[in-house]
C-alpha cells in the first residue's frame, strides 16, 4: 500500500502497536511526563491525552459489496493458504461455503471463546485465551479455476479469464506450491491471530477442505504503523505505484469487476487475484553494488525516489528521458509502469508480503516475496505487466516457484453466504 492510500478503518498508533515503545512511554509518564504534569496540573495533563485505540479491538467488517482484505489497509501479518474442496456435489460445496462464512463472521468480529465438556476436544485452540479479539482480522476467499470443473456443474459460470497459472520464462513452478480450489488470505495485526484463524477453519472443516499449500507473510512494523510504503527484503520500497484505494472511480476501473468486464453476472463486485511465490537470491543481491541495485529498480534505495528525482512519489518524467539516462529503460519500475497510456499502465492493485521459510536444500536463505495483486481484468492487469517485465535485469535475483490465479468472490450481505450468487446462477 502507498502513503496516498486512505481508508475509513483506523490504523493503530505507534505507541500501541510497538510494546517496547509502549514501555518507554510508560516510563516517560513517570519521569518526563511528571515534569509536564507538575507544570499543567495532573488533571489538566491527563485530560489532554487522547484515549488510545487498541489495535486488538479493531473490527474489520466482513459484510459489504466487496470482501474485506482487498482495499483494506494491509495489516502486519498474513497467511495465504490454498485449499481443495472435498465435497462431491454442489450441495456439499454450498455447505462448505456456508461454513466458511460462519467462521469468518465469528473470527473477524471476535467474542468469548467457545467451551465444551472437558471430556470433549476443546472447540477452540485456546491460542488467544478465553476471549478472541478481532485484531483487525480480515479473511478473503477466492476461487481457483479447478472449482469450475465438472464436480459441481459450474463450468458455464467460470470467470472468462480464470485459468491455471502458466509458467513465464524465468519461472520454476513447483506443482506442490500452485493452484487450489480456494485461496484464503488471512491478515491481522498479530501473528497469533492469523494462526488462530487458520487453525479454526481447518478444525471445523476436516470433511470439507484439504490444505494444499500455505505461506506466511509479514510487513515491516514501521510501515504499517505509519501507513508508509513497505520495504521488501531487497531493501527497496515496494508498492509506490499503487492506485489510491480511497478513489472509488479508480477502484471501479482497475480492481472491481462490473458490467464493463462482460463477466458472468454473479461475479460483479469480485476481483481477479494473481498470487506469486517468489524466492530471492539474497546472498547474491547483498554482494551487488548499490549503484547497480538502484539501476535495476530505477529508484533511490533510501528515499524510494525515481532516479534523478528527490521524493518517493515524484513523477519520474519518462517522456523527458527517452533514452533512459536517468531511469534505465530496462529497470523494474519503468518496465512495470512505463506510463505510456497514463498513470496506471499496471492496471492492478498490489498487496504483497515478505516471507521467510528457512533454508533451501543448498543452504541458502529461503526468503522472498508473496506477490499478490487484484484487478478487474487479469490480461490487462498482471499478465500484461508480467510480459513487460520478462527479461528484466531483476530476474537474475528472483525465481518464482508457486502461486496461481484465483477470483475473489463478491462480498456478502444480509443472510447470504460467500459464493451464494455463484451457486444461485448455476441453478
Amino acid at each position: 500500500m502507498t502513503e496516498q492510500d486512505k481508508s475509513a478503518i483506523p490504523q493503530p498508533p505507534a505507541a500501541i502497536a510497538n510494546p517496547q515503545r509502549r514501555s518507554l512511554l510508560r516510563g516517560a509518564g513517570l519521569f518526563g511526563g511528571g515534569l509536564l504534569a507538575g507544570g499543567l496540573g495532573a488533571g489538566a495533563w491527563f485530560g489532554k491525552l487522547a484515549k488510545p485505540v487498541d489495535p486488538a479491538q479493531q473490527v474489520v467488517p466482513y459484510r459489504g459489496q466487496h470482501q474485506a482484505g482487498i482495499t483494506t489497509p494491509a495489516a502486519q501479518e498474513a497467511i495465504f493458504i490454498a485449499l481443495d474442496v472435498l465435497a462431491k456435489d454442489r450441495q456439499g460445496l454450498q455447505a462448505t461455503l456456508q461454513l466458511l462464512t460462519e467462521r469468518i463472521a465469528f473470527l473477524t468480529q471476535g467474542g468469548p471463546a467457545p467451551v465444551d465438556h472437558p471430556k470433549m476436544p476443546p472447540p477452540d485452540s485456546g491460542l488467544l485465551g478465553s476471549n478472541i479479539s478481532a485484531d483487525g482480522l480480515s479473511i478473503t476467499v477466492a476461487a481457483g479455476a479447478s472449482l469450475f470443473d465438472q464436480r459441481f456443474g459450474l463450468q458455464a459460470q467460470r470467470p472468462r479469464q480464470l485459468s491455471q497459472m502458466q509458467a513465464f520464462a524465468n519461472d520454476a513452478l513447483d506443482a506442490a506450491w500452485c493452484d487450489g480450489d480456494l485461496l484464503l488470505q488471512c491478515c491481522a495485526h498479530s501473528r497469533e491471530t492469523v494462526i488462530h484463524a487458520v487453525r479454526d477453519i481447518i478444525k471445523h472443516s476436516p470433511d470439507k477442505l484439504a490444505a494444499r499449500w500455505k505461506m506466511d507473510g509479514f510487513l515491516p512494523a514501521g510501515a504499517v504503523r505509519h501507513s508508509s510504503t513497505p520495504i521488501n527484503l531487497f531493501g527497496f520500497k515496494d508498492g509506490t505505484g499503487n492506485p489510491d484505494t480511497a478513489d472509488s472511480a479508480q477502484m471501479n476501473a482497475l480492481v472491481w469487476v462490473d458490467d464493463k468486464d462482460k463477466e458472468p453476472a454473479w461475479a460483479k463486485g469480485g476481483s481477479y487475484v494473481a498470487i506469486r511465490l517468489i524466492r530471492f537470491t539474497l546472498e547474491q543481491w547483498d554482494r551487488t553494488p548499490l549503484g547497480e541495485q538502484q539501476g535495476i529498480f530505477g529508484r533511490d534505495k533510501a528515499s524510494g525516489a525515481p532516479l534523478g528525482k528527490t521524493h518517493e512519489f515524484d513523477d519520474p518524467g519518462f517522456a523527458a528521458d527517452p533514452h533512459g539516462q536517468q531511469v534505465p529503460l530496462d529497470s523494474h519500475m519503468r518496465r512495470a509502469e512505463p506510463r505510456q497510456h497514463g498513470r496506471h499502465d499496471a492496471r492492478l492493485l498490489r498487496r504483497s508480503y515478505s516471507y521467510s521459510l528457512g533454508l533451501t536444500k543448498s543452504g541458502q536463505l529461503d526468503m522472498g516475496l508473496v506477490f499478490i495483486c487484484f484487478q478487474s481484468n487479469l490480461q490487462t492487469g498482471f499478465i500484461a505487466t508480467q510480459h513487460r517485465l520478462d527479461g528484466e535485469p531483476l530476474e537474475e535475483y528472483i525465481k518464482p516457484f508457486g502461486g496461481g490465479y484465483f477470483f475473489a468472490l463478491p462480498g456478502v450481505s444480509g443472510s447470504d453466504y460467500l459464493g451464494a450468487s455463484l451457486l444461485q446462477a448455476a441453478g
